[in-house]
């Protein structure tokens, strides 16, 4: 089932990407008191009060020139009347638009209601989507007051917030989700589902024809020919399997005017359709960095993850070199270790179905349920050969549950979540798939406070009321 997808918009330098970075808890948006820093669109799961949703980050929208100059004169579809704005940003903050479900409207508070505010306004109202005024910088008792005026654009009640240091942060996404729609699951058949990934270019096509033995996609050696997800079903070996093919996606700030620029959106989320997502790698060019953007995608979206180095016949090889070669890709794909590296050729089918094969066992891998007992016998192992101390307090472990399957995802009690580095939480991951395997498969962690019966604390609560 996708995710409602909620669009962060407004004018450049009113703090988009810091809010961006508030609302995931990572620092994943380039933040610089600049205008213009973000130039596209940047996209990660959120949550809150036990909603998911996709959050996107966009480059900022420009009405008018220099205040005191001439307003734009309006143009006649909704796309123009943005002007005075490099075409590419106000591109993809159009396309964040238009697929988006909820919009927050980030305007700021020190600055006052703007006419770029005004005309980014009365674009968001034309769409038609729900939308929420957010209005940033709002420190300060007398500029709280002042962002009464943000009524002035017709949007509803103005939310007054600091996004770096996260006040009114929460009663924000209060509103977010009370506006977010409910979607209802899509039916399971049964089928294993794997979407196929890469960069424009590296044989995404000619896989999916090699495995269904037609010419099912168009295949083209020019990049970017395949604009959707297409969904095909698969017979091998009696079962059934669903491939989704999806656009290839661009490097950032290569994506073209025109529907391509949509294909990168619904290449993404096409990763929360699938079970399994094959990371296809062209085995002349190496891992480039728009690979390793994709992969770090695949690995935030929880599914099963296969890397697959495609046009392997074009490569001249002794017996050394699969293994070299599969070090060397390791080292640049770190964050997908434990995804197992197929070298195939979608051209000649050599090892193509071994996807599919491994894909039914990562599918195994994915379902595993560890008994609340035997994973906290393996707290109590791992807390007596690895102990962290922190400011002279030593992290204690009270608890441990497997919460959900596919992806697992796991639950730690701890006496201060503080005290937890993401160096810990590696150490943690790795004891688990020491012990348990989890090949192919994601695996999410979360420490929480709690007692020693894996209660929230005084502390807890009262962190939870501020936020």
């Amino acid at each position: 089932m996708s995710l409602p997808l909620v669009a962060l918009v407004g004018r450049p330098n009113v703090g988009k990407s810091t809010l961006f970075n508030r609302i995931i808890g990572q620092r994943l948006a380039i933040v610089e008191d600049l205008p213009g820093t973000t130039r596209d669109r940047l996209y990660a799961p959120g949550e809150w009060s036990g909603r998911d949703f996709m959050l996107v980050d966009t480059g900022g929208l420009e009405g008018l020139p220099q205040e005191g100059g001439p307003r734009v004169r309006r143009l006649p579809d909704d796309e123009a009347r943005v002007a005075g704005l490099d075409e590419r940003v106000r591109n993809q903050a159009m396309v964040a638009i238009a697929e988006a479900d909820v919009i927050v409207l980030l305007v700021d508070a020190q600055d006052g209601m703007t006419p770029g505010d005004e005309d980014v306004a009365d674009l968001l109202r034309r769409s038609g989507k729900p939308v929420i005024v957010a209005v940033n910088k709002a420190e300060k008792e007398r500029v709280q007051y002042d962002a009464a005026e943000f009524w002035n654009l017709g949007l509803g009640q103005p939310h007054p917030l600091t996004a770096l240091h996260g006040r009114g942060s929460g009663d924000l996404l209060d509103e977010i989700v009370a506006l977010l729609p409910v979607r209802e699951a899509e039916p399971e058949d049964g089928r294993l589902r794997i979407a196929i990934v890469g960069r424009p270019n590296v044989g995404k096509s000619s896989l999916l024809n090699r495995l269904t033995g037609s010419d099912r996609a168009v295949v083209s050696e020019v990049p970017g020919t395949t604009r959707d997800p297409v969904d095909t079903v698969v017979r091998w070996e009696g079962e059934e399997f669903v491939i989704v093919d999806t656009a290839g996606v661009r490097r950032r700030g290569r994506i073209e005017a025109g529907i391509e620029r949509y294909s990168v959106l619904r290449a993404m989320r096409s990763l929360e359709r699938a079970d399994v997502a094959v990371l296809l790698i062209d085995a002349v060019d190496g891992v480039t960095a728009q690979d390793a953007h994709i992969g770090g995608a695949l690995a935030d979206a929880g599914v099963g993850a296969i890397i697959a180095i495609n046009k392997w016949d074009l490569i001249e090889k002794d017996h050394m070199t699969a293994i070299e070669l599969e070090k060397e890709f390791r080292s640049q794909l770190q964050f997908l270790e434990y995804a197992p590296i197929i070298f195939i050729s979608a051209l000649t089918g050599q090892r193509a179905t071994k996807i599919l094969a491994r894909a039914t066992e990562i599918q195994a891998e994915r379902s595993r349920r560890i008994p609340t007992g035997e994973l906290n016998r393996l707290v109590a192992e791992l807390t007596a050969k690895h102990a962290i101390t922190r400011n002279g307090r030593p992290l204690k472990i009270r608890y441990g549950t497997q919460v959900s399957v596919a992806p697992p995802r796991f639950v730690f009690f701890v006496n201060d979540v503080e005290l937890v580095h993401f160096t810990y939480e590696r150490y943690v991951e790795n004891q688990i798939r020491e012990r348990y395997g989890f090949e192919g498969s994601a695996i999410k962690l979360r420490f929480r406070q709690g007692d020693d019966e894996g209660r929230p604390t005084r502390k807890a609560k009262k962190k939870a009321r501020k936020a």
